[in-house]
């Protein structure tokens, strides 16, 4: 992330409040990523984000520099990579534990009902239509056919909430000079 601050203008500030001015990096200045760039689907791909991936080990996968894992952070909406970001296999079972106790609890405890409205199908063309479900209380829960409903637990939903964060958007390492030198021009 330290790319990502090199081109903010500096500033004099008393940061320890003692009278002595330093100079200092002017965070309150932003940077966004117009989403006209992030809707133009030629400025970007779509990649899942592997078992323990951070953002730099991604940032230098793709464009082979790890100081570059801001722009990924922007381009997904990712203000706190702790909690936006998907953890690890063996972070997940960490907050898991730590969150419900352990992980035997978070199996033992049901966190929502699901009514099963189609099951995940795959079309002759290879086109995957993905399940379909609908949360429902307890009582139409329990009317429901066995093969029509599903009970999730604590640790189904942390593991589909942490799944879910996998599919993150890419920019185009084509189109990553326009974005940095942008950035260039509006803090010049």
């Amino acid at each position: 992330m330290t790319f990502f601050f090199k081109p903010f203008p500096k500033t004099n500030y008393d940061i320890k409040k003692n009278g002595k001015i330093e100079v200092v990096t002017n965070i309150m200045l932003r940077f966004k990523i117009t989403e006209e760039l992030k809707k133009q689907k030629a400025n970007y791909f779509e990649i899942n984000v592997q078992d323990g991936d951070r953002p730099d080990v991604v940032a230098s996968k793709i464009y082979d520099d790890p100081e570059l894992d801001w722009v990924i952070l922007m381009i997904n909406n990712i203000v706190d990579p702790f909690y936006d970001w998907p953890m690890s296999s063996s972070n997940l079972e960490k907050y898991v534990r730590d969150k419900y106790g352990s992980i035997a609890n978070a199996q033992a405890t049901v966190h929502e009902y699901r009514k099963i409205l189609n099951e995940q199908s795959v079309l002759f063309d290879g086109t995957v239509i993905p399940k379909r479900t609908l949360i429902v209380d307890e009582t139409t829960y329990k009317s429901l056919s066995e093969p029509d409903r599903e009970s999730i637990d604590k640790y189904q939903y942390e593991s589909e909430l942490n799944d879910s964060k996998r599919q993150i958007k890419i920019v185009d390492p084509q189109q990553l000079s326009k974005i940095l030198n942008s950035i260039e021009d509006i803090f010049e």
